[in-house]
């Protein structure tokens, strides 16, 4: 992948922005810590990418093995959806991003597990390749606390930027006065579960 050219401090719109929803499968379910709050997100930033017309790219873990998208996340999808299999670590495989380079990104936000594995090597290419990384801490975990713990502090050394699904959603809006402010707000309402451990 060439490197991506624009200015780090470029605002972040739904005009620059892609969501990664990385490998939230069945298999894991009763596995990942705080997994009832990664795949709330999952469905909600699913939904809010059709609500604001960015583009979603979506992978699966060896899913013969570990199953595919959990269902509260699947059942939202687009009927065009792409889901990418993969067996490498990262979700950027040559598929991934012969598709990803087609669109103008310049802000990727991530959600998804396992945080210190997936994640985490996801994250470090693409700020490699010269993108802002968002991690959606709400939305980002493993299967032990520690681990997903570690990562959060390797994702701020490497410099991606540590939010939370509404935070990142609301700066995209801008104000209260953007046209999707009403469906965005809508999908904050929904009832969250509690995150266990920060």
């Amino acid at each position: 992948m060439q490197l991506a050219h624009f200015s780090k401090h470029a605002k972040i719109s739904k005009l620059n922005t892609a969501f990664f929803l990385c490998d939230i499968q069945e298999r894991f379910r009763k596995l990942i810590t705080n997994m009832d709050s990664v795949i709330h997100v999952g469905s909600v930033m699913t939904r809010a990418s059709q609500v604001l017309n960015v583009p979603l790219f979506v992978t699966e873990q060896y899913p013969k093995a570990l199953g595919h998208t959990v269902d509260e996340i699947k059942q939202h999808f687009e009927k065009d959806q792409k889901v990418f299999a993969k067996t490498k670590f990262s979700m950027m495989t040559d598929e991934f991003v012969k598709d990803f380079e087609t669109k103008k990104v310049e802000h990727v936000v991530i959600f998804g597990i396992e945080a210190h594995v997936c994640v985490l090597q996801t994250t470090k290419k693409l700020l490699n390749d010269g993108y802002s990384v968002h991690i959606c801490c709400d939305g980002v975990s493993s299967q032990r606390a520690f681990d997903r713990d570690i990562a959060f502090k390797q994702f701020q050394q490497l410099g991606a930027s540590m939010t939370t699904s509404e935070s990142i959603l609301f700066e995209m809006l801008g104000h209260a006065k953007h046209e999707n402010f009403k469906p965005i707000s809508n999908l904050m309402k929904e009832k969250r579960p509690e995150l266990s451990h920060l």
